[in-house]
C-alpha cells in the first residue's frame, strides 16, 4: 500500500510536467506571422480591409493596398504600405474609359528582414498601378490585371504577387527570427486580409498559453498537498 502511494503523486506530477512541456511547445508562443496583408485607402490613409480580395469589389476611385510583412497581429496593427493612399498620384493619368472602372493599387514587398530565407524582395520601394478593370471585377482581379502571377493557397489566401515569395503562405513564425517590420514600417497592408492568419494579438505569450501554465501549477500543488496529507 505504501508503494501506491508514494507513485501517485510522482506519477501525477510526471504528467504534469508533460503537459506544461506541450503548453510551452505551442503555437500559442509563435505570435507573429509572414504574409500579404490587405489595406483600402480613405482620405489618404490606410484601412485594414474588411474583406479578402477575392471577395471585395472596389468602386471606381477606390485605392488598394498590399503589404508583405512580419507582423505581431493580422489585423489593423500589421505593418501598412510604405506610401500613402492617394488615388491622383496613381490615376490621375489615367483616362476613365466607358464601361472600366479604375483601382488604384499599392504594392509594398516589405523590407529584407522580413523576406523568407533564400530570397529578397523584387524591389525595395512600393509598386504602383492604376487597373482599369470591368465595374464588377473584385479587387483580386484588379490586382492580378497588373501584378501577375498570384498565388493562393487551398482556403483561398494571397500568398504571392508577382511571384513574391516563391513558397509559403501565412505561416507563423517564432518569436526567436528577427522581425524588422515592427520598427522599420509605416501601413501595411492586412485585413480582410490577403489573407493574413489570426493571431492572439500582444506582445507576449498569449492568454491561453498562460492560463494553461497556471492550471498546470494548480495541478501541481494539489498533487504535492496531497502526497503530505497520506503521508500523515
Amino acid at each position: 500500500m505504501s508503494r501506491r502511494r508514494s507513485r501517485g503523486p510522482v506519477g501525477l506530477l510526471a504528467v504534469l510536467g508533460l503537459l506544461l512541456t506541450l503548453f510551452a511547445a505551442s503555437p500559442a508562443l509563435a505570435a507573429s506571422y509572414r504574409y500579404w496583408s490587405f489595406w483600402e485607402g480613405t482620405g489618404g490613409k490606410w484601412g485594414y480591409a474588411t474583406q479578402g480580395p477575392s471577395t471585395a469589389r472596389p468602386a471606381d476611385g477606390t485605392t488598394l493596398g498590399f503589404r508583405f510583412s512580419v507582423s505581431k497581429d493580422a489585423g489593423a496593427e500589421a505593418a501598412q504600405p510604405r506610401t500613402g493612399a492617394d488615388f491622383e498620384a496613381v490615376c490621375g493619368g489615367t483616362a476613365a474609359a466607358e464601361g472600366k472602372k479604375r483601382v488604384a493599387l499599392v504594392v509594398d514587398f516589405g523590407v529584407p528582414g522580413d523576406a523568407p530565407a533564400g530570397e529578397t524582395p523584387p524591389q525595395e520601394a512600393p509598386r504602383t498601378a492604376c487597373a482599369q478593370v470591368a465595374p464588377e471585377a473584385t479587387a483580386a482581379e484588379a490586382l492580378a490585371s497588373v501584378a501577375k502571377p498570384l498565388r493562393y493557397n487551398g482556403a483561398a489566401l494571397l500568398c504571392a504577387i508577382s511571384g513574391y515569395p516563391k513558397s509559403g503562405c501565412g505561416e507563423p513564425i517564432a518569436d526567436a527570427e528577427p522581425q524588422a517590420s515592427a520598427s522599420a514600417a509605416a501601413p501595411s497592408s492586412g485585413g480582410g486580409s490577403s489573407g493574413g492568419a489570426s493571431s492572439g494579438g500582444g506582445s507576449g505569450p498569449s492568454a491561453g498559453l498562460l492560463a494553461g501554465v497556471a492550471a498546470v501549477a494548480a495541478l501541481g500543488a494539489a498533487a504535492v498537498w496531497q502526497s503530505r496529507r497520506r503521508r500523515r
